[in-house]
């Protein structure tokens, strides 16, 4: 298994993760976002969990108010709308290229060959998990996943301002 990109988590960082989880964190190898407060939004996961299995999904969304936001999308039906899009032969080629970065992203670190070829949130075709591709897109930043990109600008939630401390309460790290 290679180093990934990021330094590996504080148990305090491990703490905060596992509480907006509502259970314990598994095989968290970095924080690949952050709040604007410091917390983690979300996590790189390993590729093979601890107990052996297979995990394709890199980047976890954890923040619970940018999860709610998203779940709310993909409750009002905004899955469809975007996959739709799809049709544009440029943000096609754009989400194939979130795709395999997403790939790279995950193979610098371990591959495995049960998800080989798999990413995540339906790429490169479809359009499955606004969570994964929400992910994606604060991990890698912006310009890099289209469809989450879109998922972000749709949603109620902001990268740009904090929901998630209280005044006076602790923050991670």
């Amino acid at each position: 298994m290679m180093r990934p990109p990021f330094p590996a988590p504080t148990e305090a960082e491990i703490a905060v993760v596992s509480g907006q989880l509502g259970r314990p964190a598994r095989g968290v190898l970095g924080i690949a976002a952050r709040c604007v407060c410091g917390n983690p939004t979300v996590v790189a996961t390993a590729p093979r969990l601890p107990d052996g299995t297979p995990f394709p999904t890199l980047y976890y969304l954890t923040h619970p108010a940018a999860t709610a936001a998203i779940s709310t999308l993909e409750a009002t039906g905004v899955m469809p709308e975007l996959a739709t899009e799809l049709a544009d032969p440029d943000l096609a080629a754009a989400y194939r290229a979130a795709h395999e970065s997403y790939l790279a992203d995950r193979e610098s670190i371990e591959v495995v060959d049960e998800i080989a070829g798999f990413s995540a949130g339906g790429m490169p075709e479809r359009v499955k998990c606004l969570h994964a591709l929400a992910g994606h897109a604060l991990a890698a930043g912006p310009g890099v996943n289209p469809i989450g990109d879109r998922a972000l600008a749709l949603s109620s939630w902001s990268p740009e301002r904090c929901v998630c401390v209280e005044p006076g309460a602790a923050v991670a790290g």
